[in-house]
């Protein structure tokens, strides 16, 4: 197959230099000229692939080297980036970060794989020529990197830009397609997992606006749609994977619910997209404002910020008493960090404990710094619903909070941690019955069998209740 779908990647030097924001920007006003903008972020971020969405109006795909293989991540590009003008990635980190010292996992790496040109940022505060020497090592360091524009951030003043980009023009073979000067204030405000979710902004379209504005004032757009759009076609085969099931009946049809509201957010499209295509009928909670659980097979909470609206769960008790039943009565239930925060029975945030569903024996406090941040490698080692013995787990996680046991009992944990921290640096994926909570988030499209076991489970949760619903019949 061949593919030549107009592409840019941005990156950076480092994380904090404005890739965000730019892209958004970006996005936003290709978008004000009727194109259609396919967003993709590399690497596992929710947040940020939340707000390249919402500015896109279009979901934001991850794409991740160690949490998919290639043909993985080739088979997600091609597929989402169908009936679009352009596909915009915007990179993670700085340009050559990467899992180890050969840079694996690396922006670059994925830039090379996608055959896409980059256009890195750099701050350039209180710097000039050696701006172009940055720049100028960027491309030694690895020519078979399309490094096709820089823009220049913080910029202090005219002078200044005139001495980088003639540095840049001179020792560097690349252009500089945008200065952005230093901005006195910005909209979007900042927490410790990044920028703030647009979830919880009000004036979130306020915000995508203003980086339109800042883009359009300072980077040269016919530039960067040029270069998007030459690009060379890149040649690729893929095997059809379709997802098995363990689906006996022709019509069966499992209610899958997932929890979305502002505490729980925190889902890979692929996650859902899969239990979907498998047959599940998808059915959208909010543990703040429902009153009670609707009649489900099993059910999928992600994470998300449950720190920021504990209140609120733990004002809702009907809905948290509700699910805490169904669970004791044996709902297969797959929560991940928030999500296992939210299973637990108190979250402890600014020296206040509120209540939560209770479902384990887990307290959970908030603490200053991250308590486990990164890519994590497990092992199921364990007997639960959803994973056989003896499978490899990748994943990520990112959660400042701290699981304290309160009791031992009918608990157990299925995975064995080799990277990453888990629940206590050496064990995660507490299973009560059919429950499995756990701190990392898996990624459906590279992890073939988490969608199977969890809609394998809601299956055989469907023949329970369709038998029990027959016998009723007879019986009456």
């Amino acid at each position: 197959m061949s593919f030549n779908q107009p592409r840019i990647m941005i990156s950076a030097l480092k994380g904090g230099s404005g890739k965000t924001i730019l892209s958004l920007g970006l996005i936003a006003a290709w978008r004000e000229m009727d194109y259609r903008i396919a967003p993709f972020k590399k690497g596992p971020d929710f947040i940020d692939a939340g707000w390249l969405g919402f500015a896109a109006a279009r979901t934001c795909y991850n794409l991740d080297h160690f949490l998919m293989d290639k043909e993985q991540i080739f088979e997600s590009f091609l597929t989402h980036s169908n009936q679009a003008d352009l596909s915009l990635i915007e990179g993670n980190r700085g340009l050559y970060d990467g899992f180890d010292l050969d840079g694996s996992c690396s922006t670059a790496e994925l830039s090379k794989l996608l055959n896409t040109p980059v256009i890195i940022i750099i701050d350039v505060t209180m710097a000039t020529r050696t701006v172009a020497a940055v720049v100028k090592g960027c491309q030694a360091f690895d020519p078979d990197v399309n490094i096709a524009g820089v823009i220049l951030n913080r910029v202090a003043g005219s002078r200044q830009e005139t001495l980088i980009r003639g540095a840049i023009k001179k020792y560097c073979d690349t252009i500089v397609i945008g200065s952005v000067p230093k901005l006195k204030a910005g909209v979007f405000p900042e927490r410790h997992m990044g920028l703030v979710p647009h979830q919880e902004r009000e004036q979130a379209k306020k915000a995508i606006l203003w980086a339109r504005k800042i883009v359009k004032e300072n980077l040269d757009l016919d530039k960067i749609w040029k270069t998007a759009n030459n690009v060379e076609d890149f040649e690729i085969q893929l095997q059809d994977q379709k997802l098995k099931s363990t689906a006996t009946v022709v019509n069966e049809a499992p209610r899958i619910g997932f929890i979305r509201d502002r505490a729980f957010w925190f889902y890979y499209p692929e996650n859902l997209e899969q239990l979907k295509n498998m047959g599940s009928i998808l059915v959208e909670m909010n543990a703040i404002t429902n009153s009670k659980l609707p009649q489900l097979d099993a059910l999928y909470i992600g994470g998300g910020f449950p720190e920021t609206q504990a209140l609120a769960l733990a004002d809702n008790s009907v809905f948290r008493n509700a699910l805490k039943q169904e669970i004791e009565n044996g709902l297969p239930v797959y929560a991940e960090c928030g999500g296992f925060m939210y299973l637990g029975e108190s979250l402890l945030v600014d020296g206040r404990s509120y209540p939560m569903v209770g479902a384990v024996p887990f307290k959970f406090i908030l603490q200053e710094k991250p308590q486990g941040h990164g890519y994590t490698i497990m092992e199921v080692d364990g007997p639960n619903p959803y994973y056989p013995v003896g499978q490899v787990l990748k994943g990520h996680e990112f959660h400042y909070s701290k699981a304290v046991m309160t009791g031992e009992e009918d608990v157990r944990f299925a995975f064995q941690v080799s990277r990453g921290s888990g629940v206590d640096g050496v064990r995660d994926g507490i299973c009560k019955k059919n429950l499995l909570a756990t701190f990392t988030h898996v990624h459906a499209a590279g992890n073939q069998t988490w969608a199977k076991g969890l809609f394998d489970a809601a299956s055989a949760h469907w023949r329970k209740r369709q038998d029990f619903v027959k016998k009723i019949e007879k019986n009456n």
